[in-house]
């Protein structure tokens, strides 16, 4: 990176890429986030982020997408992956018929009037909400987020492979569910949750406990620091018709929850590891860089023999093969065998790019311990 962009102060300006010989490459905008600085959104000298090119944009990601629109029993996915659909710094979420942008550089915010018009052009939708991230290391900014349409009365009720799910695109920085684990729940659902005792850890408004109760899971029991996760969660159930008192929600540390759980020798079939990648509570600091292995090893003390682990992160600062790795090193700790069953990333409304490894951030393996 060339110390002019590094020094480069005027957010949303176009930056041209010019060979030594001064032969145009590319162009971007400059806009300084947690993944770099700036954005290339085209290789023709020709194009810059007119109405007329985003709107292009979003014809293209809505065409990759028709499954998702023409699924009934799906109402909540990603309209528009960064990155992946050819313009980083920006997302769109589609929750029923609102939108939800989330902006992760005042870079791309600068040119947030054409973003919206262009939206609006070629998907009408009833209202907009926005997530201003580029702050504060991408924390939640402001109190109102309502941008264009008309006003919402949330929660609204979405649908998931045909689940309910109660979401809020004006309470905070989260909606209340995260849409990128769509196959994975689904895939809990089906596959591993009948008859099964479940944890599921840092459960926030407890989606996978859901899809486990659905699943004919005999209990589940969802854990989290946060205190709106306890109604949040018990909402989740209710949408859905499940006896929220017939399962076990808990505020508290996840790991003080293990310290407890062995104290009283609670072990699971199934143990759902979801954490964010950075977390601060007033005695304890979590980095999954750090600590994902030792959060693993403690999993395991709580998992049955013939148990499976849902061990996930949404970390884009390694791989899946340094995940597996990770999960080498926890089992080896504790002396204990395993077998991977499955592997997921992102779902087809999440794209990626192949020439930005970071742009392929979800990683979620199914693990087996088998002793």
């Amino acid at each position: 990176l060339s110390p002019a962009l590094r020094e480069l102060k005027t957010e949303g300006v176009y930056v041209d890429l010019m060979t030594p010989e001064g032969v145009f490459i590319a162009r971007g905008y400059h806009g300084h986030q947690n993944k770099g600085y700036g954005w290339v959104f085209t290789q023709d000298a020709s194009m810059y982020l007119t109405t007329d090119f985003l709107r292009q944009l979003f014809s293209d990601a809505i065409g990759k997408r028709q499954k998702l629109f023409h699924d009934d029993e799906t109402t909540a996915f990603r309209l528009f992956n960064g990155e992946g659909d050819h313009l980083g710094g920006v997302t769109v979420d589609l929750y029923n018929d609102c939108a939800l942008v989330q902006w992760y550089s005042l870079g791309i915010y600068e040119h947030r009037e054409k973003i919206l018009d262009a939206l609006e052009a070629v998907y009408p939708v009833k209202a907009i909400y926005q997530k201003k991230r580029f702050r504060e290391g991408g924390k939640y900014m402001d109190a109102d987020d309502f941008v264009r349409g008309e006003r919402i009365e949330f929660p609204i009720l979405v649908k998931e492979n045909g689940v309910l799910f109660n979401v809020d695109l004006n309470d905070g920085p989260m909606t209340g569910i995260f849409l990128d684990q769509r196959e994975v729940r689904q895939r809990i659902r089906e596959q591993y949750s009948k008859g099964k005792t479940m944890l599921n850890a840092f459960s926030y408004t407890g989606a996978f406990s859901v899809y486990a109760a659905l699943g004919g899971a005999d209990q589940t029991t969802s854990v989290d620091l946060a205190k709106r996760s306890l109604p949040m969660t018990i909402a989740q159930f209710s949408a859905n018709g499940i006896d929220f008192e017939a399962q076990e929600i808990r505020v508290m540390d996840v790991f003080n929850y293990f310290d407890y759980a062995l104290k009283h020798a609670l072990t699971y079939d199934l143990v759902v590891l979801d954490p964010p990648s950075f977390a601060r509570s007033k005695k304890r600091v979590f980095s999954v860089q750090k600590d994902y292995v030792k959060l693993l090893e403690q999993a395991l003390r709580l998992t049955n023999d013939g148990g499976v682990i849902v061990a996930s992160t949404n970390y884009s600062g390694f791989d899946m093969k340094k995940f597996k790795q990770f999960i080498k090193r926890a089992f080896h700790n504790q002396h204990a065998t395993y077998k991977i069953l499955e592997t997921y990333t992102q779902p087809e409304d999440f794209p990626y790019d192949v020439t930005f490894k970071e742009s392929q951030y979800l990683k979620v393996v199914f693990i087996k311990k088998l002793s």
